[in-house]
């Protein structure tokens, strides 16, 4: 399959699947375009999400069995449950967003004996999780993008190509992309089950980890952007509130990038709280401080560029200084995380300097603030982190952490590659945060 690239149109979220199967192209609603219709398409930007799909639609009834959670005995005497989608088949030779990220992860878990295979006490894989529905995905996603996917996933079954996402940054889809994005989101719904059943029987409820792809902190409620399809996270909230009537839900995004997807599929919504750090200046260029949110939700979203070379000490004092007083003003149902780990020093996207040890320190800290704040309800979601040695050995020890172990960092961080941090200037960002939003 040859590949077609155009320049992107000038409005931000604009995204269309483009390709070239025997000089045809298509469109994100699956409909084959003339040359005329294409630039009539191309020029529509936005609105070619409204275009109207005779498709059939997946429904709940017909997503699978509902979710297999572990008996509530089980569940109840767990520190840590996790469930691995890895989406085999969404993959691009050399992305960096390829189809070794979570495998890499599991074997390392496995090699540090953090499975249920050595701790079946402690830990739970969460296995037989229901795909997401379309009615789930469409609670964040406009439906016209999702059943547009879906057609897409039908109509190239046969064909063994890549189809290129334009104007949504390198985002690609296969094949297999759609059934696996519903993976990846039903594998964070699943958790959200599992954590809810356990804390109504315990105060100190295991804390879940989904570790899944496609990422999710980047796709807009108009479609994919930056690695991501579906917004994991965003979807995994709204069920929470409708399902089980968690109200009001905390996200924290610690990923490199700002998840200017979550960013903005809640920015009027006052129940539902997002806070971002990311590297100022980076890629998506959003999440700057006067983002704050508009109407009701109006003070519940903050922003927290830091500058490069921001790391360990940078990350502690914006925990004590903002995120724990941001979490305990707001007064959670639940804390969700977007775990993204290309903060890492060693990582090819960004240029701070986080360690194996700042997500260690992180991990403790948040299932920490989730016990004192909301009876330990907790799911962490992968985003992020494109080294596999440095994500795989984080992820390894942010479970050493759920488990009360200590934590590995000093085997796996070299002291010797960080540089002195940008102090003053985190510190400034700081106070500048901590003014607009009166903490």
């Amino acid at each position: 399959m040859d590949l077609l690239r155009v320049s992107p149109p000038p409005l931000a979220g604009t995204v269309l699947f483009l390709c070239k199967w025997n000089h045809t192209r298509v469109s994100l609603d699956g409909k084959f375009l003339s040359n005329e219709n294409f630039q009539k398409t191309l020029r529509r930007g936005r609105r070619c999400f409204l275009t109207k799909i005779d498709a059939s639609i997946s429904s709940s009834n017909d997503m699978g069995k509902d979710p297999d959670v572990p008996a509530e005995d089980k569940l109840v005497g767990s520190r840590l449950i996790y469930a691995v989608a890895p989406a085999m088949g969404h993959n691009q030779e050399s992305h960096p967003e390829s189809h070794l990220r979570v495998p890499s992860i599991v074997s390392a878990l496995n090699e540090m004996k953090l499975t249920p295979m050595f701790r079946s006490s402690e830990v739970i894989e969460l296995q037989n999780f229901k795909k997401a529905s379309v009615d789930d995905i469409a609670s964040v996603h406009s439906r016209a993008y999702v059943l547009g996917l879906e057609k897409m996933k039908v109509e190239r079954t046969s064909q063994n190509g890549i189809i290129h996402i334009e104007g949504s940054g390198p985002t690609y889809a296969t094949a297999s992309t759609f059934k696996e994005s519903l993976t990846a989101a039903g594998a964070g719904i699943s958790l959200i089950d599992s954590v809810v059943t356990a804390s109504k029987k315990s105060q100190d409820p295991p804390i879940g980890f989904a570790l899944i792809r496609p990422p999710g902190h980047h796709a807009i409620p108009e479609g994919p952007m930056g690695f991501c399809v579906f917004g994991n996270v965003a979807i995994a909230a709204r069920y929470a509130q409708r399902v089980h009537g968690l109200k009001r839900v905390f996200i924290l995004d610690f990923d490199v990038h700002h998840g200017n997807g979550t960013n903005d599929a809640f920015y009027e919504d006052p129940d539902i709280f997002f806070l971002s750090t990311h590297q100022d200046g980076s890629y998506p260029g959003t999440g700057k401080f006067h983002e704050v949110g508009q109407r009701d939700g109006e003070g519940a979203t903050l922003n927290l560029p830091l500058p490069g070379g921001s790391g360990d000490s940078a990350m502690r004092a914006v925990f004590d200084e903002v995120i724990v007083p941001c979490a305990q003003r707001f007064k959670p149902d639940i804390i969700l995380v977007s775990a993204g780990y290309d903060a890492h020093v060693l990582d090819p996207l960004g240029s701070l300097q986080f360690t194996t040890g700042t997500y260690y320190f992180l991990a403790s800290n948040i299932q920490q603030l989730a016990k004192d704040l909301c009876g330990g309800r907790c799911v962490f979601f992968l985003e992020g982190g494109y080294n596999l040695q440095s994500l795989s050995h984080s992820i390894a020890d942010s479970f050493h952490a759920f488990l009360g172990d200590p934590s590995l960092a000093s085997k796996f961080d070299n002291p010797g590659i960080l540089y002195e941090e940008p102090l003053k200037r985190v510190w400034e960002a700081i106070k500048r945060v901590k003014s607009i939003h009166s903490l």
